[in-house]
């Protein structure tokens, strides 16, 4: 895990102020003292999908210096849905294609839809994607994509560009292992 750790503390360098005027960190002690409920911001993309209600949810999270997709790694089957939402920080759920967002190289397996939340700020914000087309998807947080804020999907059976190698900004668990556990905690794997 060195690795994520460098990336961790070059990105930080680098990013300096920049994440304070993103939104980036968290806004600090919850919902405590009295303030107004947030509202969801939703977007949705393809069918409605074959998920159980919250089994297929990532959490999209800032702890500290810390950002992280939980799980880091998630199995699920064509026709499902996942449902990326935001725990705490501003972030995004954006598939490696390139020319998708930022994404300089694609990781998602041919002719499969390339999605994009775009940046979600308020805390419980969500964000779906059908998943339809079998393989492996990596995908990263743009405003932390630097700091290592990568995740993985497989989608039936493990496939595509992204086996056999990590993606450009993070590590993510091997893609048998997620179809092995049907997912992986961020704490599991970086701990």
């Amino acid at each position: 895990m060195e690795r994520r750790q460098l990336l961790k503390t070059a990105g930080i360098l680098a990013t300096g102020g920049i994440t304070s005027l993103a939104g980036c960190s968290s806004s600090g002690n919850g919902d405590e003292g009295g303030g107004e409920p947030t509202t969801t911001e939703t977007q949705e993309t393809g069918g409605s999908g074959g998920s159980k209600v919250g089994s297929n949810t990532v959490m999209m999270v800032t702890e500290g210096s810390e950002y992280y997709f939980d799980p880091i790694g998630l199995f699920v089957e064509s026709g499902d849905t996942v449902t990326f939402e935001i725990k705490s920080g501003s972030h995004s759920a954006t598939a490696y294609k390139k020319g998708n967002g930022p994404a300089s190289v694609t990781r998602i397996p041919e002719g499969a839809d390339a999605f994009n939340s775009e940046i979600l700020s308020e805390q419980g914000a969500t964000y779906e994607h059908t998943f339809e087309t079998t393989g492996t998807y990596d995908y990263f947080c743009i405003p932390h994509k630097t700091l290592g804020m990568v995740g993985r999907i497989v989608v039936g059976d493990p496939g595509g560009p992204a086996e056999g190698s990590m993606p450009p900004d993070g590590d993510v668990p091997e893609s048998q292992t997620i179809v092995d556990q049907g997912s992986v905690s961020y704490s599991e794997f970086s701990g």
